[in-house]
């Protein structure tokens, strides 16, 4: 309770409730993540069940039908349970690479900018190297490799855990860069000399006095890249390189649409990519606030 009361007393609190483009940020997101998460008890029909799927339902249109608030697709899925589920898709895959590559880049960038020397020009260069091709670009290859490197049921399988991977590696090297230049400034202070001298190792003074004071940066670019990594897989799921087509995204549900856009099926296209901007809005522009009330030059 104590932490409960100290938070809502603090400077990032009030920040966020005085501002009004934060809050309806959060109140957008928080809609799409619950919609996502308890997609299999909210949405009006279970579109994984393909048992349950008719074709006679098959392109109706929105607002005419109950039980079809949003229209359905070619195959008759409601569009409505399209867009949550395939949120939920679009979500874990965008979180989970979020993670990888936190978590990549901070080990990196943690280690580089405390050890420097030889380790801190080889890492660097290998994210300089990185940084001059497009995120997208490296996610597009890696996942092709993967798809000529494994047999196809392999791939059908670990699929999802391969477009993670893509889009995670991808976007490692601005946090690596970014943990390494707050490393270089705290690795001098008073008490990573003090426990340098008490005779800690350089792997606990990293992980329990360094990582601490540097994650503050992290955390807006994690909330930053989420919105990216979200784009990024539904880019590749629109390409047909992403997630399988039996696992719906809101990629996957985009490009069925748009082969229906021209002849009069515009809901199958336009609500998911509605959902798709109004997802990655929501989590840019709380990133966007969150990096303004972290600025201790603004406050």
């Amino acid at each position: 309770m104590n932490r409960v009361a100290r938070f809502l007393d603090s400077d990032l609190w009030w920040s966020f409730r005085t501002s009004p483009v934060a809050v309806a940020s959060a109140l957008v997101a928080l809609v799409c993540i619950l919609g996502a998460v308890l997609a299999p008890w909210l949405a009006p029909h279970n579109v994984l069940d393909l048992a349950s799927v008719d074709l006679m339902d098959a392109f109706k249109p929105p607002f005419t039908e109950a039980g079809w608030t949003l229209g359905s697709d070619d195959q008759g899925r409601d569009v409505l349970s399209a867009i949550m589920f395939g949120g939920r898709t679009s979500l874990l895959v965008g979180i989970c690479a979020v993670l990888f590559s936190t978590v990549v880049g901070v080990t990196l960038g943690l280690t580089a900018g405390y050890l420097g020397g030889t380790v801190d020009a080889l890492l660097m260069r290998m994210a300089d190297v990185q940084l001059t091709f497009p995120a997208f670009l490296v996610a597009l290859l890696v996942d092709g490799i993967a798809r000529a490197a494994l047999p196809q049921e392999v791939h059908e399988r670990i699929a999802l855990g391969v477009v993670v991977f893509a889009i995670g590696i991808s976007t490692w090297p601005q946090i690596a860069r970014t943990v390494r230049g707050s490393t270089l400034v705290e690795r001098n202070k008073e008490y990573v000399l003090a426990a340098r001298v008490i005779g800690l190792g350089n792997l606990r003074i990293m992980a329990t006095h360094v990582l601490p004071n540097v994650l503050g940066p992290v955390l807006v670019i994690a909330t930053l890249n989420l919105g990216l990594a979200i784009i990024t897989e539904a880019t590749l799921s629109f390409l047909g390189v992403g997630v399988p087509p039996t696992q719906p995204s809101l990629g996957t549900l985009i490009r069925i649409g748009n082969d229906f856009l021209m002849s009069g099926e515009w809901w199958i296209a336009i609500f998911p990519g509605i959902a798709l901007v109004a997802m990655v809005l929501s989590v840019n522009l709380l990133g966007d606030w969150l990096r303004d009330a972290l600025n201790p030059r603004l406050r």
